[in-house]
C-alpha cells in the first residue's frame, strides 16, 4: 500500500470519519513510528507503525460483500440474545465485516458488508443524500394525491421527510395492496413504515434493491456474494461524488454576501449583442 494521508488510512480501517480523524491528529492521539503526526502527513503502513491513543491501527485490504437479507434477520454485527445476524449469513473464511446501515427486522432486501471506513462513511453520512431504493408492498388502494404526499413529504414526529421518487404504483384487487417503488436520500428509524402509516397504507411487504449504484439483482433470500470489480469501482466513483457534493455546498455556504451580490449583479448584466456585417 503506498503513502497516504493519515486521515485516509484511519477511515479506511473503519475506525471513524476522515473529519473526525483530523480532530484526533490536532489533538496529539495519533503517532506514526512513536512521533506525533500533523495534519497533512503521510504514511505507509506496510513499513511504518500507526498508532490513536497508544494502540496499534491493523489495516486490512478492503472487502466488501453484498447479502440479500431475509425477514426476521438483524442487520448487527452481533445480538445479545442469541438471535440471527447477518453475520450468520457469511460463508467461514470471510474477512471481519460491518454491514453499511441498518433494515428493519422485518425489511428484506440489499444490504452492503465492509472494512472500507471511508466508503461507509459517504454511504451513510446525512449531508450526503445517497440514494436508497425499494420495492414497497402497502394495504389497500394508493390514490394519486397519496402518492403525491409521499413524493412532497410527509410530517412525522421527528419532523418532515425529505422529498422522494414514486414509481408507478400497480394496484392488486385481490390481495388489496399497492405494490410500488420507492427512492430516498434519507435514512430515518423505520421511515418508510412510519410515513406509510400516517397516510393510511401500513406496509404489508418491504425490500430494499438498490443503495447507490449497487443493486440486489437476482441474488437469493440469505445469500451473499462478493462484490466484483466493477461494482466496487462504481461505489468508490460514487462515493467521490457525494463528497465533491458535500464540499461544493459548503463553499457555497461560506461564500460571503458581497461576492453573493457581485455575482448576481454579473447575471443581470447583459452583454451588448454585436452585428458582424456581411
Amino acid at each position: 500500500m503506498p503513502d497516504e494521508r493519515i486521515q485516509k488510512l484511519l477511515a479506511a480501517a473503519g475506525l471513524t470519519s476522515r473529519r473526525t480523524a483530523e480532530e484526533w491528529i490536532r489533538a496529539g492521539r495519533v503517532r506514526v513510528d512513536g512521533r506525533v503526526a500533523q495534519i497533512g502527513d503521510r504514511a505507509d503502513p506496510a513499513r511504518q507503525t500507526l498508532t490513536v491513543d497508544g494502540r496499534g491501527v491493523q489495516l486490512a485490504p478492503p472487502v466488501s460483500w453484498a447479502l440479500h437479507k431475509p425477514r426476521g434477520v438483524l442487520t448487527t454485527v452481533r445480538d445479545t440474545k442469541g438471535r440471527r445476524t447477518v453475520m450468520d449469513l457469511l460463508p467461514p473464511g470471510v474477512p471481519r465485516l460491518f454491514p453499511v446501515g441498518r433494515l428493519d427486522l422485518d425489511t428484506e432486501g440489499l444490504v452492503l458488508l465492509t472494512n472500507d471506513g471511508a466508503l461507509t462513511h459517504a454511504l451513510l453520512h446525512p449531508s450526503l443524500g445517497s440514494e436508497r431504493e425499494y420495492q414497497v408492498t402497502a394495504r389497500g388502494r394508493m390514490r394519486d394525491t397519496t402518492l403525491r404526499r409521499l413524493a412532497e413529504g410527509v410530517e412525522l414526529e421527528d419532523g418532515r421527510t425529505a422529498t422522494a421518487q414514486v414509481g408507478t404504483p400497480h394496484f392488486d384487487a385481490r390481495a388489496d395492496a399497492t405494490r410500488f417503488r420507492l427512492v430516498l436520500r434519507e435514512g430515518r428509524k423505520r421511515q418508510i413504515r412510519r410515513t406509510l402509516a400516517a397516510l393510511g397504507h401500513p406496509v404489508l411487504r418491504l425490500v430494499r434493491t438498490r443503495l447507490g449504484p449497487l443493486r440486489l439483482g437476482r441474488l437469493p433470500a440469505g445469500a451473499a456474494r462478493p462484490l466484483t470489480g466493477g461494482e466496487v469501482r462504481a461505489l468508490q466513483r460514487h462515493a467521490a461524488a457525494l463528497e465533491r457534493q458535500r464540499q461544493s455546498a459548503g463553499n457555497r455556504s461560506r461564500q460571503p454576501a458581497g461576492r453573493d451580490r457581485e455575482l448576481r449583479n454579473q447575471t443581470l448584466v447583459k452583454p451588448r449583442k454585436t452585428v458582424q456585417k456581411v
